[in-house]
């Protein structure tokens, strides 16, 4: 048997000096919509996600509670894998830096790095942004007026002799990777923000501190912690056991998509690719840089009680289901250049509309008529002519843009195009209204052909949709009579039309039930 092709996706890993909130659940689950994607197109896919736990920051907060900062990490990673729980999320691991695996990979990495020359020790004075634990250039101080721009608090002096990765070295090979490669970082403004911040020169980047003991010991010299920001992307190496010697796991690399919020694109896009060219490893395809969440029309803040944590989102699963939170998630987040505004009416619109009165209408008007008409079991479809009406055609148009927008990352757009379909059929029913047709016995055949096509069109719709909505496409196979898996990894078959279902037994089911509006769950019980 032909090896599949392997596809590797990560989410950033998480920082556990926080609980997990919607930034976290919402990069995760665009993740996991393209690993399933890509399993049932038939890819070896390797998702990974996992926990940021060294730095200042856990080291301060565990200080405050009077607790170790490995509790401090235990707890809060505890936090963030029951998130991949509660999501039914497919990742294949879950990788924490302070897992003997990762350290021993990352001093191993670090000294492959100072073996090169790219790593030497110096001094540095200057601006210094602790919420990000991040130098910044004077120029870029005096921007930002000397405050943070992602905390929007002061920036401290600091004056400390580090180890420094000689980023300045890699500004040509860095310009030619993003004029060879312009797919390189997604959406378009995103990679439009690290070129102008590009040209304007690279300066050479600290890897070490000795403010804090809380991290991996610099190889060499103990008195030296490496720093936060080249440990954590190091996971994305030492998760596929780059470091150790002959691995299974080193045919995913390198990373299809490297999935994370805006914050942390410099690091990405072009730290991260500096260190890949000193290391000598291929470049991932594709950093994907997503904007933020906002909530009720402002930044969200526990203070004014539009939080979205996790007791939030587990209220709005408890009421609409995990399928109806997914489906807002990829259709109405921070995907593009633009931040989101995350709206309880808002939600409660897009489950109605899409859902309720699409997908769950769709599928069970289709089953009701089969039942009501043909005792539930598919007729052949008897290859009746309804002029200006292709189905077979529709599906096949749907699926090829569900192909392409998949490939793209713009999940949104697969969405449509699973939808779209759906909303097709409708159209075709409202128009061949099959409910006159079946009153004149005459006319049996041509019920028939309505039918089956409506059928084999809502069973493709139901395949392409399944990686966003996989629990109620799950519950809507049997009802159709189908006995799908994606695990076999067989979607261009699957999706390919026919008289697939003929003589299937169909049943009616409802798959979204309308919820009261007065229900839908606010934000003011952020803790």
């Amino acid at each position: 048997m032909t090896q599949s092709a392997p596809a590797y996706i990560t989410t950033p890993i998480y920082y556990v000096n926080d609980r997990p909130h919607i930034g976290h659940a919402y990069t995760t689950t665009l993740c996991d919509v393209w690993a399933r994607a890509m399993r049932f197109e038939g890819l070896d896919v390797f998702f990974l996600t996992g926990t940021d736990e060294h730095g200042v920051k856990v080291e301060k907060s565990a200080a405050a509670r009077g607790i170790a900062p490995q509790t401090l990490a235990d707890e809060n990673a505890a936090e963030f894998q029951k998130v991949m729980g509660m999501f039914n999320l497919t990742n294949d691991d879950f990788i924490r830096t302070t897992e003997p695996r990762h350290e021993r990979q990352v001093q191993a990495l670090v000294k492959r790095l100072l073996e090169t020359g790219d790593v030497y020790l110096g001094e540095f004075e200057g601006w210094y942004d602790e919420g990000q634990e991040e130098y910044v250039t004077e120029t870029k101080a005096k921007e930002s007026d000397f405050k943070s721009p992602i905390s929007g608090k002061p920036l401290v002096r600091a004056n400390e002799r580090n180890y420094y990765f000689k980023l300045s070295a890699y500004q040509d090979r860095l310009e030619s990777l993003f004029e060879t490669n312009p797919g390189f970082v997604k959406p378009d403004a995103r990679r439009n923000e690290v070129l102008g911040r590009l040209r304007g020169g690279l300066q050479d980047v600290p890897i070490t501190r000795t403010n804090f003991s809380w991290g991996i010991p610099f190889p060499g010299d103990e008195e030296h912690v490496i720093y936060v920001w080249i440990d954590a992307l190091l996971n994305y190496a030492t998760a596929l056991e780059l470091a150790e010697d002959a691995s299974d796991r080193h045919r995913h690399w390198p990373a299809a998509y490297h999935v994370i919020g805006k914050e942390i694109l410099w690091f990405h896009a072009v730290i991260w690719p500096a260190v890949l060219m000193a290391l000598e490893l291929p470049q991932p395809a594709c950093v994907y840089a997503h904007s933020f969440w906002i909530s009720e029309g402002q930044k969200m803040s526990k203070s004014l009680g539009n939080f979205i944590d996790l007791p939030t989102i587990e209220r709005y699963v408890d009421v609409y289901g995990l399928d109806a939170w997914r489906w807002y998630m990829v259709n109405n987040g921070p995907l593009g250049a633009t931040d989101a505004d995350f709206q309880a009416a808002g939600f409660h619109e897009t489950y109605t509309t899409d859902l309720v009165n699409t997908v769950g209408n769709c599928a069970s008007r289709t089953t009701a008529m089969l039942g009501k008409y043909f005792d539930g079991i598919v007729p052949a479809d008897t290859g009746f002519d309804f002029p200006g009406w292709d189905l077979a055609g529709a599906a096949g148009t749907a699926v090829a843009k569900w192909r392409a927008a998949m490939a793209d990352f713009a999940l949104d757009g697969a969405c449509d195009a699973g939808i779209g379909l759906l909303r097709t059929v409708d159209a075709f029913i409202n128009a061949t209204e099959p409910f006159k047709v079946a009153k004149d016995e005459n006319r049996r055949d041509e019920l028939a052909s309505i039918l089956a096509r409506c059928v084999e069109a809502v069973r493709i719709a139901s395949v392409l949709l399944w990686p966003v909505i996989p629990g109620r496409m799950e519950t809507l196979w049997p009802a159709l009579g189908c006995d799908l898996d994606p695990s076999r990894g067989d979607l261009e078959a699957v999706a390919a039309w026919g008289d697939t279902l003929k003589g299937a037994t169909t049943r009616k089911i409802a798959l979204f039930p309308r919820v009261d509006p007065a229900t839908t769950p606010s934000a003011d019980i952020a803790s």
